[in-house]
């Protein structure tokens, strides 16, 4: 079993309370109050939930690749973590005008390092 692919795995998990817990309190729970309509509350709490279920799989894949290590599955990871971070940087930059109010693009990279550190470093 890889340590590095192993603590990748529980930064996965981390992230994912992140999101769950801070992040439902500072976007979820304000949206699904907001005076918006129905339908647009619906397809919002189903993003927020895809996004949730999302994070939970990249975490247990992680812990199954500190186990089983597959370069595939490593690369995917990979791809994911930095399609995540390019959104965060992409939309912080263009409708915020900077990275520092959305930083989940870092814990994104930090991932990404640390799962082809695990592979291949």
């Amino acid at each position: 079993m890889s340590l590095a692919l192993s603590a990748a795995a529980i930064f996965a998990a981390v992230i994912c309370l992140i999101h769950v817990i801070a992040g439902g309190r500072e976007v979820h729970v304000p949206i699904q109050a907001h005076g918006l309509p129905p339908g647009l509350r619906a397809i919002s709490a189903v993003l927020w939930h895809a996004v949730t279920v999302i994070l939970i799989v990249m975490a247990g894949a992680t812990a199954w690749l500190a186990m089983r290590p597959e370069p595939g599955l490593a690369v995917a990871l990979i791809a994911i973590c930095l399609g995540w971070a390019g959104l965060f940087v992409w939309y912080g930059l263009r409708q915020l005008g900077t990275v520092r109010d959305m930083p989940q693009w870092g814990l994104f990279l930090a991932l990404a390092g640390l799962i082809g550190w695990g592979m291949w470093g």
